[in-house]
């Protein structure tokens, strides 16, 4: 089924007491936060964008990074909270129906709207922290961006001297290990495995869709452009997200 929310939901969602959620970017965008690979994504518009999250030229090329921690600066001074779809997460969670958020978003809204950290499993890392790329030393990236603020352009790390860059997972750069299989396990222990705001062309995330639906469970996807998984699931929706998951979960 393809379309709009159903009126009324299926039995099988409305029941649903494990559900585990995929979240990406089509999450965030209402907050004011553009997605990367849709018809006005970052990359779509600008594809010399997707250097600033590619590690090899990140670390290769100095001007990458300057322009990377302008981007950061840059984003630091939107006004960014959570929207109708990270609540709907949140109130989810609080009817007892939330198994686990896997996110590959790094902007934190989830718990900024309520989700308990405990269920949040942030795959692609956050943009929270900082991490040097030689020793490891993790700071805050408000510590970093105050660097920034006194005249540098490339802080390195103030332990080693290394390359500093946000806490992310970018491209070229593994995922961690103990996440992913964290992941892997809510997905094969839910009966409803919901992937909404995401492309799910990014692997191994978007592998996790196979392993829910080959344990038995139901698969929704909530996205604006088709995926490659529309064809797996037991329903998809098209309609804005901010007003369809409050109605597809039951919190509106």
């Amino acid at each position: 089924m393809t379309g709009a929310v159903p009126d009324p939901l299926p039995g099988w969602l409305a029941e649903a007491r494990r559900i585990t959620v995929l979240s990406g970017a089509g999450v965030s965008t209402d907050s004011g936060i553009p997605d990367y690979r849709g018809p006005n994504g970052v990359w779509t518009r600008d594809p010399d964008a997707e250097k600033l999250v590619t590690l090899s030229y990140y670390v290769a090329d100095p001007e990458i990074r300057r322009k990377a921690w302008r981007m950061r600066a840059d984003l630091r001074a939107g006004d960014v909270r959570p929207n109708a779809g990270h609540r709907a997460l949140a109130d989810l969670e609080a009817q007892g129906r939330l198994l686990a958020l896997l996110t590959q978003n790094v902007d934190g809204l989830h718990q900024a709207a309520g989700s308990s950290p405990e269920l949040v499993l942030e795959l692609h890392g956050t943009v929270h922290a900082v991490e040097c790329l030689s020793c490891g030393d993790r700071t805050s990236m408000d510590s970093a961006l105050a660097r920034l603020d006194a005249g540098e352009d490339d802080p390195a790390c103030a332990v080693c001297g290394g390359i500093l860059k946000s806490a992310t997972v970018s491209f070229g750069q593994a995922l961690d290990e103990r996440v992913l299989v964290a992941a892997a396990e809510a997905a094969a222990d839910c009966d409803v495995f919901l992937a909404v705001g995401t492309s799910l062309v990014v692997y191994p995330v978007a592998g996790l869709v196979e392993i829910a639906a080959a344990h038995g469970a139901r698969v929704v996807i909530v996205n604006a452009e088709p995926t490659p998984y529309d064809g797996l699931a037991d329903l998809v929706v098209r309609e804005p997200i901010s007003a369809a998951l409050p109605r597809l979960l039951g919190t509106a």
